[in-house]
């Protein structure tokens, strides 16, 4: 089955060609970076306007690379929610009017359920169950994952995502748009322990997150100290090591209460390299196995999408007919429906 994949759920247009026998067909990603960049942060009118400028020329470009034609297309996935609303209707009305023209069914994927399956697309990906750990800037979370539409949520944030922190932080250091790789890359230079920043939660008995303590204790120690190229390499260090610290810490606690022995971590912020080590220091020390996407897949991308709509084909129907269509940009993953 012939499946093609539509994400515009912010600020990156997706769109990816996904077979069912050969895999990843091929893929293109338009990212809003630079439309952005003066405001500093995500403008959604800008972000919706931009989705109808790129989509079709995507699509055009992904089915020619392809050697395939929209004939040969089985069913669209799209990006249903959550995310922007006005996103979600762009890329929900480029994929459900294609379907209708062509007679064939869309598919309407939530968007995490994409970043947690999309470490499937690997040459060795993972088997169910497992947990998977959503961390990106919306959602920090801990799923249980039995199969494709069962996920049991074990933990959530409170307040501010992990990727969230990451850019306010980042903000913070005066560091430019997007703020989470380059406070990333910045910490690299500093020295962690020259600032002592809280651990929010990691002693809990409960797998939930908190971070905008952190980004408080963050802001004060700005405020403390001179702000030269090494104090802020100090801080972001000092950052990075404290919510590594706290994702490492509440997985090992999932993994042990749960006895399982695969980990998946999905999502932006899984591109971390920090976090990637920790990580896989822990599952030695602990005996599971660490799957993370290719670092292509952990931001917003239409592979993942397809992936989705292409497990899901058969097992879903249309919503109202595959005539009308709706988008959810608050949407749960673990209560979702299968239709």
């Amino acid at each position: 089955m012939l499946v093609l994949g539509i994400e515009s759920s912010c600020d990156e247009s997706g769109v990816a060609l996904y077979d069912s026998d050969a895999g990843l067909l091929g893929h293109a990603l338009h990212s809003q970076t630079v439309l952005h960049d003066e405001y500093g942060g995500v403008v959604p009118e800008l972000a919706s306007r931009d989705h109808i400028r790129r989509l079709l020329p995507l699509v055009d470009d992904v089915l020619g690379r392809a050697n395939r034609l929209l004939a040969d297309l089985d069913a669209i996935a799209y990006t249903r929610g959550p995310g922007l609303a006005g996103a979600l209707l762009v890329g929900a009305s480029v994929a459900r009017s294609l379907a209708l023209g062509l007679g064939i069914q869309a598919i309407g994927v939530h968007h995490l359920e994409g970043h947690l399956l999309s470490p499937l697309l690997d040459r060795a990906p993972p088997t169910f169950p497992f947990i998977a750990l959503l961390v990106s800037g919306g959602h920090t979370q801990i799923m249980q994952v039995a199969g494709v539409g069962s996920y049991e949520l074990l933990g959530d944030t409170l307040d501010d995502a992990a990727g969230e922190a990451f850019d306010k932080t980042a903000k913070l250091l005066g560091l430019p748009y997007p703020g989470g790789p380059a406070l990333a890359q910045l910490a690299q230079a500093g020295t962690a322990s020259r600032f002592h920043l809280p651990r929010p939660m990691i002693d809990s008995n409960n797998l939930d997150f908190s971070f905008s303590g952190l980004k408080t204790a963050v802001a004060l120690a700005c405020r403390r100290t001179l702000l030269d190229e090494r104090a802020r390499a100090d801080i972001a260090a000092a950052f990075q090591e404290a919510v590594v610290d706290v994702l490492v810490s509440k997985c090992r606690q999932a993994m042990a209460g749960t006895g399982m022995k695969t980990l998946v971590v999905a999502g932006g912020v899984g591109a971390n390299t920090a976090l990637r080590a920790a990580l896989n220091n822990a599952g030695i020390c602990d005996g599971f196995r660490v799957h993370y996407p290719a670092f292509e897949f952990c931001t917003d991308n239409g592979a993942m999408i397809a992936l989705a709509g292409a497990l899901r084909l058969g097992s879903v129907c249309s919503e109202n007919g595959g005539r009308g269509f709706d988008i959810r940009p608050r949407w749960d993953l673990a209560t979702q429906s299968l239709a």
